[in-house]
């Protein structure tokens, strides 16, 4: 299994008027995570669109349990889940710190050719990546 954290600080921009972080903008912090997690294989998004592969966003489900609140250090934990095929699962959980379970979200990538725009099979190079973490 792969996994990984990050830790944001909870801007005033990013906050309603009761201080809480905009329900919006969770998944901005999730991707954040989701895009660390790859960095952390020593790939970029940018990398993998400069070799023809797009992965947009199939499925989005956010639980809300507490607010995140302004100037709070967030932790979001990202974790690839399961072997991906055609697509790429990623589970998160967003703590405040104190250690307290804000929210958690799963969200569903589905890899695609960016000449055709039709989905795709996991590229070799990437099923190399993430192999260490799914072959024990």
């Amino acid at each position: 299994m792969l996994s990984d954290e990050i830790q944001i600080r909870v801007r005033y921009c990013e906050v309603d008027r009761m201080g809480y972080l905009h329900h919006g903008n969770y998944a901005v912090y999730f991707e954040e995570g989701r895009t660390e997690l790859i960095r952390k294989l020593g790939l970029t998004y940018r990398e993998m669109e400069d070799q023809g592969i797009l992965l947009p966003v199939r499925e989005l489900y956010i639980k809300y349990f507490k607010p995140a609140l302004y100037d709070d250090k967030i932790t979001i934990q990202t974790t690839l889940a399961g072997n991906p095929s055609t697509r790429l699962e990623f589970e998160y959980k967003m703590l405040n710190s104190r250690g307290e379970l804000l929210s958690e979200a799963k969200t569903t990538l589905v890899f695609v050719d960016a000449q055709s725009r039709k989905p795709i099979r996991i590229p070799e190079f990437f099923e190399k990546l993430i192999a260490p973490y799914f072959n024990s």
